[in-house]
This record gives structure tokens, sequence and C-alpha cells, in this order.
């Protein structure tokens, strides 16, 4: 097992990783911006090192940063988290030439699948079902236009290196392909560095189903369930719950197996999430595999019981998987709201949630400074139930019980949604937010004046 381990990230995902380093009793180095020098984090790690100014290129993001670091502070390994540096190819090959181990896949693995559309067509020569859509990536707007003739509209137009919702339009004529090319490559290139676009049917009203896996380097891969990730805005998702209600034990079965033989395919180890979207019809694709442990990654563990982050130690470590497929038993019910910041500032005050069935994932503290630098997520509210109507009444619960003086946030709106028919009754899909959310927000106004016009 490892002795040291740098965390290449910040936030509720950076303490969650020190914390189970804790627990394993590996030293912690986490390295921070300036603007992060009063974060949990860097109170907890064992050792806490700046590598530069707030700007994320400047420090998170600065690879020969992270990397002296880790060699200077004798570390082992390296954990990315998500997001930043955990799906960089260049960077996990920087690690293996520095022989320090990266927590994940090879560079190999990661440039396999990072490549959207070179992930395709490995997913069709495997017999795995995706989404029409072009053959090559595409290089100019005209010839998008021309693609998408032939795929027929609407079509979605995604970066090949893409991922988050970055650098994705949608459009549903020839004017709007020209328009949303540019606009989409433009913003992959300022995301990801990598302007290379490919496009893709566009299935309506879909209903975003993941499946988490994990797979060690002896060749073992199991699935631990799926979670149903449909409420999105703007292709950012707001919440998450496991198991999907929209699946049956046969289709579930089905799509885990699926989900196990791509990751076969791309000869994956470590934690890794398959993404599909199903139609209402049971018809499944393939659209992307995220090399990383996810955001929503504490409602599986909830149902499962298994610790996805300690996991993903233990295989980097070169050790087994510490159960077998038959051994994955789903129990109760999750659901995991993200709290977002909708204004930076000092938190004032704060309380948390708790009690019975109710975990929190957050960096926030009272006193504590909201940056404007880096993402919006400040918490995450996951909860357990026997059932489902159970978790959502213990979300109801929860969310009450939350307390956040001095920023606001999308809490009440959280809050409301677990009223929602639509949402109450499992019925939803990706279009929720465009279908119900005036009505959401219409309640929180009338909330606030009382309900007085």
């Amino acid at each position: 097992m490892f002795k040291r381990v740098l965390v290449a990230n910040r936030g509720e995902i950076a303490l969650r990783i020190i914390r189970c380093l804790r627990e394993l009793d590996i030293e912690s180095v986490v390295v921070y911006s300036t603007a992060d020098e009063q974060s949990l984090p860097v109170m907890l790690a064992t050792h806490s090192v700046c590598i530069g100014p707030a700007r994320a290129d400047e420090s998170y993001l600065n690879e020969d940063a992270v990397i002296e670091t880790a060699l200077k502070m004798n570390c082992d390994a390296i954990h990315p988290g998500y997001g930043f540096l955990s799906e960089n190819a260049g960077f996990a090959r920087k690690c293996e030439k520095h022989h320090l181990v990266f927590i994940g896949p090879s560079s190999e693995i990661i440039e396999k699948m990072g490549d959207k559309q070179a992930a395709r067509k490995l997913m069709q020569q495997n017999g795995i079902p995706v989404v029409p859509g072009s053959k090559e990536l595409i290089t100019d707007a005209e010839e998008a236009a021309k693609i998408a003739e032939e795929i027929g509209y609407p079509v979605l137009i995604k970066a090949s290196a893409g991922g988050g919702g970055k650098g994705m339009r949608r459009a549903f004529d020839r004017a709007e392909v020209l328009k949303a090319f540019e606009m989409a490559k433009a913003e992959a290139k300022a995301a990801f560095g990598d302007d290379s676009m490919y496009m893709e049917k566009l299935v309506l009203k879909p209903h975003h189903i993941e499946f988490q896996i994990l797979a060690d380097t002896f060749g073992n891969i199991t699935y631990l369930g799926e979670r149903d990730c449909s409420i999105q805005r703007r292709n950012q998702k707001l919440l998450e719950e496991s198991p999907a209600w929209i699946l049956n034990d046969a289709l579930r079965k089905e799509m885990g197996e699926t989900a196990v033989k791509a990751a076969k395919a791309a000869g994956y180890y470590s934690a890794g999430t398959v993404e599909f979207i199903l139609d209402d019809e049971g018809n499944y694709y393939f659209i992307e595999m995220n090399t990383r442990i996810q955001v929503e990654h504490p409602v599986t563990e909830l149902i499962t019981g298994v610790d996805l982050i300690k996991e993903q130690i233990r295989i980097a470590a070169g050790m087994k998987l510490t159960h077998t497929q038959d051994e994955i038993k789903i129990k109760g019910h999750a659901i995991e709201c993200r709290i977002n910041a909708q204004n930076v500032g000092k938190v004032d005050f704060i309380h948390f949630p708790a009690g019975y069935g109710v975990r929190v994932d957050s960096h926030l503290y009272t006193g504590y400074e909201v940056s404007p630098y880096y993402d919006s997520m400040i918490a995450k509210i996951i909860v357990k139930g026997n059932t489902r109507l159970d978790a959502i009444r213990r979300m109801r619960r929860a969310l009450e019980e939350l307390i956040l003086e001095g920023i606001s946030t999308n809490a009440e709106f959280m809050y409301l949604l677990m009223y929602h028919p639509a949402f109450i009754k499992g019925n939803y899909n990706t279009a929720f937010w465009d279908e119900h959310s005036e009505t959401i927000m219409k309640w929180e106004e009338e909330g606030r004046s009382g309900g007085n016009e």
C-alpha cells in the first residue's frame, strides 16, 4: 500500500480523498492555490503545499507544479479526484514517466476513452449500441451541416475531448448547425485545449443513465448498479438517484453487463462510469465513459456499502477487488442534491442536516469565503431510505434543516423539486428542467412573497 499520496484537487472531493487516506493510514499531501489557503483540505491534510495563484491554470492545472511537489514531498501516488487533471492523459503520462502512480487508469486508456469519437468506434466494434452519428471528426461548419443532413435533424454537436456539458450544442436546422458548430468548437478549445468535434443524432427527451463500474488489474470487473442523472440544467446535473425508477430488473442487468463489456473492450481498470441514454421504449445507447470518480459517487456508496474511493486506491496499489459481482447487493434508495452557490462571498453561518440516513459532503464552514474562481458546487446532500418515497421524504427533511447564511444557493429550488408531481412519480427525463423549472421557480417566488400577488 502507498505511504504518501498527493491530492491534486480542492473542495469537497479533496476532503473526501483526504479522509479516506487517513482511514487507510496513508499520509496526504494537498496542493492548493492562494485562494484556498484557509480551506478545510489544507487544514486537514498531513501536509499542504501552495503551488500558485487563484486561477486554476496557474495552480490546479499546472501539471509541472503538481508533479514537482509530489516528487519533492516523496509521494508514491497522485489522486486527481474529478475535474481539473483527472481525465488528462498527458498528465497521467507525466506521472508514469516520473514513476508516480496515477490513481486512475493508464494514460493510454484515458486517451482511448477520452476521445469520444474513438470511444464510439471501439464500442461499435464490440457490439455495443451507440447513437447514430459522424464516422470521423468534423473539421468545419460546412462539413457539419452536410453530415447533419445525412443523419437527420435534430443533432447534437459535441467536443471529442469534452465533458461537463462544455463544447456541446443542439441544432434543429442548417442555420443552427453553422452557428452552433463554431460556438461549440471555440468553447471546447478554451475549456480543453482541443477543438476536435463530432456529431450525434439528438435523441429527444431521453433518460440519462450511468453505470458505476470497478475493475482491477487482474481482469475482475463489476458493476455497482446505476444512477439516474436526467435532471439537468444546460447539460449540468442537478440531482442523481439510484436505483433508476425507469429500469426493471431485466433491463438493469442487461445494461450493467453491457457496461462491463464496454470496460473490458477498453482494457479498463480503476473506478469508472459508463454513460447511456435510454428512450421510453427501452432502447439504450452508449454515449461516453468517464475515466474517473464521479461527483455523484456517494449515491452508489449508500446503496451498495462499497467505498469507491478506497477501492480506487486499492486498485492503484495493485490489489484485487474486495467483492465479486454476486456479492453486490442493492439495498434501499439514495438521492443526491447538488447545492450550488448563486453568488460569491463569506459564509456567515452554516448548519448542515444530520440524522439517520443523511450524508453531507462539503468543504464549507462558518467564515469560509466562496471563491469566484472555481465551480459553483459547494455541497452535496445525500440521503438513503428503504424505498424511493422514504428517500424523498428524508431529503425534504434534510433540506429543511440546511441553514446557509451569507450567500444564496439553489437549496430552495431543490427542496421544492422534492414536491413536484413528475419527480415524485419518477416520471422525468432530460427535458425536466425545460418543462417544469418555471413552475418550481414560481413556487419559490410565491413562497418568498407569502403567496400574495
